[in-house]
């Protein structure tokens, strides 16, 4: 069973373009790219995983300075799944629960993603200040004006099954359940984020690294 909160799974390599192609010969589904995130020093491309949610291939950006944020990008020759996101429609009142329940996060604040075609997608979200190392999600609210990625992104495939593996099992999934996250959580000596797409040229299984 997947969340349908679940909004994006974020998936890191080191090279965007062998990213691309190597998705699309394991999915049948070629994804495009989606714009840069100034500051953060990556770039990013998206497919459809059906409606409200998508895939999203990250890589750096060499037109950038330097990387900001998931640091092991330049490390990973082969896709991995690096965090995963939720939709919320009141991403304040998200974030007054996770701080009742003694959950630590950042404020939520504004981003925007200009794409090739020169639209602009705006959200607001905001990050527990422990993911458990990319466990558990980000939270995002999309902009009523910003069209969600997931709607003309190259589509065809589907979300067949999304999983956390922790060590800590019972401690993980009581978090999820006081963030309102609906998602299985199994026990595993290595913790790891799991996923299971499947697209036209068949199905492929996504871990992290």
């Amino acid at each position: 069973m997947v969340s349908s909160d679940l909004d994006h799974l974020i998936v890191g390599i080191d090279d965007l373009d062998r990213g691309i192609a190597e998705i699309e010969r394991r999915i049948g589904v070629r994804a495009v790219p989606g714009g840069v995130h100034p500051g953060r020093g990556t770039r990013n491309a998206i497919l459809s995983l059906g409606q409200d949610r998508y895939l999203e291939i990250m890589a750096p950006d060499a037109a950038q300075a330097r990387l900001t944020w998931y640091l092991k990008l330049p490390t990973l020759r082969e896709p991995h799944l690096l965090g995963w996101a939720m939709h919320t429609s009141d991403i304040e009142g998200l974030a007054t629960r996770a701080r009742s329940s003694g959950l630590a996060i950042d404020d939520p604040a504004s981003g925007s993603r200009t794409r090739p075609d020169g639209k602009t997608l705006r959200w607001k979200a905001f990050t527990l200040k422990d993911d458990r190392g990319g466990l558990l999600p980000f939270f995002i609210e999309w902009h009523p004006e910003s069209v969600h990625p997931s709607v003309d992104a190259p589509g065809g495939c589907m979300l067949r099954r999304f999983l956390i593996r922790s060590p800590e099992r019972k401690k993980l999934a009581r978090e999820c359940t006081a963030l309102g996250i609906e998602v299985a959580v199994e026990t595993a000596l290595t913790p790891s984020l799991f996923a299971v797409i499947e697209g036209p040229a068949g199905r492929t299984e996504l871990t992290s690294p």
